[in-house]
């Protein structure tokens, strides 16, 4: 088989039921992350660009070389409404591939945000057609459109992978990504942490320490944690 043969575009991904994506973006990363049992978080180097976007939706996934975003061109024909672009390219890269023009293309198949693993810019533009990207960059370095890749492959997303249909939730705390399969369970056992949160908040509003809510006393003491009203003098 050639070289050339090695690089697809796969039209057809399996996603998730819309209520189960839409109730794990209610629930948020964190709380997502924990019910999860705190697996499928990308690593903190991509951030949000942006403040108080939050999004969910299944991955399309793309590999580019980096300096290039032909790739990304060629993924905007698989999107569909309500998905998540996430872009990465095979060694690393901040240069900014992605920008206004490809958003509004973006915007137009109806994809709700783009996680990348390389740079973007144009972000005030970005921010004013409120179209959400979370990114290891932002920088004006432009790109070229010369170069093979795949979308709708497996890809790494700083260190966490990624398949093409995966749940993807985003918000201000980071990026997650979960298998389609188990985004059934992760909402269910998120939405019993929201429920079991807000019992906590009223008690911490209502003045109860951290410390006897959560029985941690015992704990301390266990540990060898001390009491005084002033240490001793000389310590």
């Amino acid at each position: 088989m050639s070289d050339m043969a090695s690089h697809f575009v796969v039209r057809s991904v399996d996603r998730a039921d819309p209520e189960i994506i839409a109730a794990l973006r209610t629930a948020g990363v964190a709380t997502a992350h924990e019910a999860a049992g705190r697996i499928g978080l990308l690593g903190p180097r991509i951030q949000a660009r942006q403040t108080g976007s939050a999004i969910a939706g299944s991955a399309i996934t793309v590999s580019c070389h980096p300096g290039d975003n032909l790739m990304i061109h060629a993924a905007v024909e698989v999107c569909r409404p309500g998905d998540v672009l996430v872009v990465t390219t095979t060694s690393p890269s901040t240069d900014g591939m992605f920008g206004e023009l490809l958003a509004t293309s973006l915007a137009a198949r109806g994809v709700v945000g783009l996680v990348i693993d390389a740079g973007v810019r144009d972000t005030a533009e970005l921010r004013e057609m409120s179209f959400p990207v979370w990114s290891r960059a932002v920088h004006a370095q432009g790109t070229v459109k010369a170069s093979p890749g795949s979308v709708n492959i497996p890809v790494v997303a700083d260190g966490q992978i990624v398949r093409p249909g995966d749940i993807v939730v985003a918000d201000d705390d980071g990026v997650l990504v979960l298998p389609a399969a188990s985004g059934g369970r992760v909402a269910e056992a998120a939405a019993k942490r929201v429920e079991n949160e807000k019992e906590k908040r009223r008690q911490l509003a209502d003045g109860t320490l951290g410390v006897d809510m959560y029985n941690l006393r015992p704990l301390l003491a266990e540990l060898g944690v001390q009491y005084v009203d002033r240490l001793p003098e000389g310590s």
